[in-house]
């Protein structure tokens, strides 16, 4: 299934300087609202005012500083992003906050997500293409799609990993009462 959205150059430069400004801004002290930039409005740039989860993903050298994301959100996709991008240099609980030496050296990444569904055949999975979140007695985890691609892994391997990340045991994803939902997303480089 394709996406239900895509985002043009325009779009996809706002959302990157938004993510850019909210880091910058917080950095020097002086984080406020998000504004957008004038004449981007929902008339002309509807994508950035729909609800659509998202997750900011930065890396330093290469490797993991920060990432944070939202699944479904309640405000439009312009908010999802500064907020998102706010809390993957300050608030991702596996790192201390990005500090100003680093910020030179950070590579951003923006996933825009589609609708979550529930997937119904592990074997349709495609990796690259479906991120995956499953739900099992009070606990989730969640892999955007490129984490198994950057991993390396094959299907099973992924589902393996999703039930780690949740902090569940391997095969719980099997489970009559287990929810698995996929989707996919709109990945590009702030």
């Amino acid at each position: 299934m394709p996406l239900s959205f895509s985002l043009d150059t325009a779009e996809r430069e706002v959302l990157s300087d938004l993510a850019r400004r909210s880091i910058e801004t917080s950095l020097s002290g002086n984080f406020t609202e998000v504004v957008l930039p004038e004449g981007v409005t929902e008339a002309s740039h509807a994508v950035l005012f729909r609800r659509l989860g998202a997750f900011v993903t930065l890396k330093l050298q290469g490797q993991l500083r920060g990432c944070i994301g939202t699944i479904v959100s309640q405000v439009p996709l312009y908010v999802t992003v500064w907020n998102m991008a706010h809390a993957a240099a300050f608030q991702d609980p596996r790192f201390p906050a990005l500090r100003e030496g680093e910020w030179p050296f950070i590579d951003v990444d923006i996933s825009v997500l589609d609708e979550l569904t529930p997937c119904t055949n592990p074997d349709d999975i495609v990796i690259g293409r479906h991120g995956l979140l499953l739900q099992y007695r009070g606990y989730s985890g969640v892999f955007l799609p490129q984490v198994p691609v950057e991993q390396g892994w094959n299907r099973l391997e992924y589902l393996e990993n999703l039930c780690r990340k949740a902090g569940l045991p391997i095969g719980v994803w099997k489970e009559a009462d287990a929810r698995l939902y996929w989707y996919e997303a709109f990945v590009f480089k702030a």
